[in-house]
C-alpha cells in the first residue's frame, strides 16, 4: 500500500499537463484580432473570460492545480520561445505544416526556430498572466514552458547564426539565463509550481531521428548529454520553494512521435536530471513498457499519462487500475500519480463541443481514480 500520509502536491496524485480545449469564442476572437478587427486588449478580454470558465472546469473536476488552459497561446512553444526570449524568428517552410522526407520516411516541422540575434529574457508578460490566473483559484495554479533544447533540436547549428554566436556555449549560456530571469518573475508573482515541456528528448531514441541528426553533424547520445546539462542548468537556477517537474512529449501528430519507448533515454532521464517529477507518455503502444521505471530513484515521482486527450473513448476505471499495476511491477506505488498523456489541445485550433465534454469527463475521471487509488 502506499503512503498516502506522503502529500504530493505537487505533484498531485491527479495531474493534466496543461493545454485545454479553445472555446469557440476565444477562436473565433484569435481569428478576428489576426485580421485587424479587434485590438489586443480586446482579445485579452475574451482570453481572460475563457480562462476564468477553463479555471471553473478544473476545479469542479476536483483538481487540486489548474492551468490558464493556455488560452493565451497559439502553439505551446509560443510562451517562451517565441515570445518570451528576443533573437528568434520563425522559418515557415510550407503551408502544410509538414513535409515528408523522401530519405527516412520522416517528417520535418513547418516551424524552424532561427537565432539571428542575441538571446535575451524579453519580460514578465507570462509573469503577469499568470497573476490573473493566481486570482481566479484557491488551489494550485501551474505554469508550463517549452524546454530549453526546442531550439537546438529544431533548428540545428545551421539555423543559429555564427555571427552572433561562433560559440555555440555562449548561445546556452545566454538561453538558461533567460529562464532564470523567467522564472524568477513568475515566483515574484507567487508561482510555485513550473512545469517544463521537453518534445526533444524521447526523439533522440528513435533510430529515423538519430539517421536525421548524423545527417547534420549531431551525435544523439551527445545531446541527450548536453541536454540533460542544459535542462539542469536551468533547473539551477529555480527560486528557493519553486517545484520543476518535466513532460517527455511525443507530440499529438501520430506522424511526428517516437517511434520508440524510453529505454534509450532512461538511465539519464532518470538519474542524471535534477528534477523531481517527470510526466511520461503511456496512452499507446508506442511508448514501449513500464520497464525503464525501474530505473527511477526512490524519492522522485513519474505521472503516469494513461489517459488520451485526443481519443473520444473514455477509458475504464478497471483498465486505468490495470496500467498502474503493471507500472507498479518496476516502480513503487507511492512514486506514481496519474495525468492525460498530452495537453488536450497543443495547437489553439483542436476543439469541438463534443471533445470539450469529453475532456472535462476525461479530468474527473482522473481525479475518482487517484482518488480511489491513493486516498487523495
Amino acid at each position: 500500500m502506499p503512503d498516502t500520509t506522503r502529500p504530493l502536491n505537487p505533484p498531485f496524485r491527479a495531474e493534466h499537463i496543461g493545454s485545454l480545449l479553445r472555446p469557440r469564442n476565444l477562436l473565433d476572437a484569435r481569428r478576428r484580432h489576426e485580421a485587424g478587427e479587434i485590438n489586443m486588449a480586446e482579445l485579452g478580454a475574451f482570453e481572460d473570460d475563457a480562462i476564468r470558465n477553463v479555471v471553473a472546469l478544473q476545479e469542479k473536476a476536483g483538481l487540486q492545480v489548474v492551468t490558464d488552459g493556455e488560452f493565451r497561446r497559439g502553439t505551446y512553444s509560443d510562451s517562451f520561445t517565441t515570445s518570451g526570449i528576443t533573437g528568434i524568428s520563425n522559418l515557415e517552410t510550407e503551408e502544410a505544416g509538414w513535409s515528408k522526407s523522401d530519405t527516412h520516411g520522416h517528417r520535418t516541422a513547418q516551424r524552424i526556430p532561427r537565432v539571428v540575434d542575441q538571446i535575451r529574457w524579453a519580460g514578465p508578460r507570462n509573469a503577469q498572466n499568470f497573476a490573473y490566473l493566481k486570482s481566479l483559484t484557491q488551489v494550485t495554479p501551474k505554469v508550463t514552458i517549452p524546454g530549453p533544447a526546442y531550439i537546438h533540436y529544431r533548428a540545428g547549428r545551421d539555423n543559429i547564426s555564427h555571427d552572433i554566436y561562433p560559440d555555440l556555449d555562449n548561445f546556452w549560456s545566454d538561453l538558461v539565463s533567460a529562464y532564470h530571469e523567467e522564472m524568477r518573475a513568475l515566483a515574484d508573482e507567487g508561482c510555485t509550481y513550473l512545469q517544463i515541456d521537453e518534445t526533444s528528448l524521447v526523439k533522440l531514441g528513435d533510430p529515423r531521428v538519430r539517421q536525421l541528426l548524423a545527417d547534420r553533424g549531431d551525435s544523439w547520445d551527445d545531446l541527450l548529454r548536453l541536454y540533460t546539462d542544459v535542462v539542469n542548468s536551468v533547473v539551477s537556477g529555480a527560486p528557493v520553494g519553486m517545484a520543476i517537474g518535466i513532460h517527455i512529449c511525443r507530440s499529438q501528430n501520430v506522424n511526428w512521435q517516437a517511434d520508440i519507448g524510453y529505454d534509450p533515454i532512461a538511465p539519464t532521464l532518470f538519474n542524471d536530471m535534477n528534477v523531481d517529477s517527470y510526466f511520461l507518455e503511456y496512452d499507446n503502444q508506442r511508448a514501449g513498457s513500464f520497464e525503464p521505471l525501474a530505473l527511477v530513484p526512490k524519492g522522485k515521482v513519474v505521472v503516469l499519462g494513461l489517459v488520451s486527450s485526443h481519443r473520444q473513448e473514455l477509458e475504464t476505471n478497471d483498465y486505468l487500475k490495470r496500467r498502474i499495476e503493471e507500472a507498479s511491477a518496476f516502480i513503487d506505488l507511492d512514486q506514481l500519480a496519474l495525468s492525460p498523456q498530452c495537453g488536450f489541445s497543443t495547437g489553439a485550433g483542436m476543439t469541438d463541443t463534443a471533445s470539450i465534454q469529453m475532456q472535462a469527463r476525461k479530468l474527473a475521471l482522473i481525479v475518482d481514480l487517484a482518488r480511489e487509488i491513493w486516498g487523495s
